[in-house]
């Protein structure tokens, strides 16, 4: 019911009677009175007039999944929220929902992660309050070997959905970052579930630096939060519905072809490291050179010093730039 209320605060272009919401819910006045209190303790700003009813005046960073449920206007991502204050991976949450028979689009995000991974394995830390972890489980009715390239078009989405919420323009750096200003803000881990050599599912996590006001030490050099670069605090709940909505549109062109055909164009122009030298970092011996793009499998093209071009293929191979992170 609270969700329900809060859907209906938001959608009242006045005040909205409390008699009304008793008859519809078949509730007492004081089971309403309740809701309005816990969604006020919540963060939501909500007026009571006598003879007039209740009116929601502003809405502070509230991220929850009636918030969610209020909001989102996707077709099928996100239709089931698994909402955690605290748990170990948003990642780890959606593989159980999939192997428990979950639906396609539902959305893992939690407050607090304290396993969160990045990246061959790498720790993502996910403090509370600052920033958006979530994952999403599709079940994409594709061949195995086109899955790794949901990364690129989560990516797409991810940056089309934080413009979309706040008008900052970051770029993608290859094969699953986001970065502003030379930093990362954001990161992408891709994982699959196979049966028979057919997908079962896939998940893609997603952790975005939204409103941290310092990093540690060790990390200051290379990853930022929109916070400190714009000095503006943001809505992580309506960042989540931006990306979800952009996902669907670049899911449903994707799936036609199973490659980024489509969608290669774009993606190279939000490429960071387009037209510059890259420093490839592959465990069988480093190399430079001028990138080029993507190949519509999601490969990077690198152009190396003899003029010949190489197809790098992400896995245990990272890009940077040459003289940093970008």
């Amino acid at each position: 019911m609270k969700g329900e209320i809060l859907k209906l605060l938001k959608e009242s272009d006045g005040y909205l009677s409390g008699q009304e919401l008793c008859e519809r819910f078949g509730v007492s006045r004081t089971a309403v009175w309740k809701v309005i209190n816990q969604l006020k303790e919540e963060g939501y700003e909500i007026e009571a007039v006598r003879n007039k009813g209740y009116i929601l005046k502003s809405v502070s960073d509230v991220l929850s999944k009636e918030e969610l449920e209020s909001s989102l206007k996707t077709r099928w991502a996100g239709k089931e929220i698994h909402y955690f204050d605290r748990t170990d991976s948003t990642n780890i949450q959606a593989r159980l929902a999939g192997e428990a028979g979950a639906s396609h689009g539902t959305l893992a995000v939690a407050e607090i992660q304290d396993g969160g991974r990045g990246r061959r394995g790498r720790n993502w830390i996910s403090p509370a309050g600052v920033g958006v972890w979530m994952s999403l489980l599709l079940r994409p009715e594709i061949s195995p070997i086109s899955a790794s390239t949901l990364t690129l078009v989560m990516a797409l989405a991810a940056q089309k959905g934080i413009k979309e919420a706040t008008g900052i323009e970051s770029q993608i750096k290859w094969p699953n970052d986001l970065v502003l200003n030379k930093k990362k803000i954001c990161g992408i881990l891709t994982e699959m579930g196979t049966e028979f050599m057919e997908i079962k599912y896939v998940v893609m996590g997603t952790g975005i630096n939204v409103n941290q006001e310092e990093f540690p030490e060790e990390l200051r050099e290379t990853a930022t939060s929109l916070y400190l670069e714009t000095g503006k605090k943001y809505h992580r709940s309506r960042i989540i519905e931006r990306i979800l909505e952009a996902l669907e549109e670049y899911y449903g062109i994707f799936v036609k072809t199973e490659d980024m055909s489509a969608l290669l164009e774009e993606y190279n122009e939000k490429l960071v490291n387009r037209g510059q030298e890259v420093c490839v970092l592959d465990p069988k011996g480093e190399y430079r050179g001028l990138c080029q793009g993507i190949t519509k499998t999601g490969g990077l093209l690198v152009e190396l010093s003899d003029g010949t071009v190489t197809e790098v293929i992400s896995g245990e191979v990272s890009v940077r730039g040459v003289y940093g992170y970008v």
